[in-house]
């Protein structure tokens, strides 16, 4: 299970890296212009905050796996970090609409892909924690 947990981190904290891109690959500068100074600020302050955790977590993972195993606090944190996911995952199909993705094979691609490893967070978490 170690093993998996550096796997993780390294996902992890690749995948927060990636939030980088989101102003320009999501045209912010154009689709934000309507919206309020403070809105607009919002969505940069949030989206980097929640990148900084993503990342914070992948490298909990990646450098103390071991603890994470292995100690109650460690199958503790492990348990909220599998709540977390898990509510991702929900919100994966309850939070954004169908038509998204549905029927273009790009965004399909990308919503299967981040289905498959929110479901694959919460299980190794969650298991973590059950032991």
């Amino acid at each position: 299970m170690e093993l998996q947990l550096k796997f993780i981190g390294f996902i992890l904290m690749g995948l927060a890296l990636v939030h980088a891109i989101f102003p320009k690959y999501f045209q912010w500068k154009q689709e934000l212009q309507s919206l309020s100074l403070i809105n607009r600020q919002l969505m940069y302050i949030h989206t980097f905050f929640i990148a900084l955790v993503v990342f914070l977590m992948g490298l909990l993972c990646a450098t103390s796996a071991l603890e994470m195993v292995t100690t109650a606090f460690g199958r503790k944190i492990s348990l909220g970090l599998g709540f977390f996911w898990l509510c991702r995952l929900l919100i994966q199909f309850f939070g954004y609409s169908p038509a998204l993705w549905r029927g273009k094979a790009f965004e399909t691609i990308v919503h299967i892909v981040f289905s498959l490893l929110w479901t694959y967070l919460s299980i190794v978490f969650i298991w973590i924690y059950l032991g």
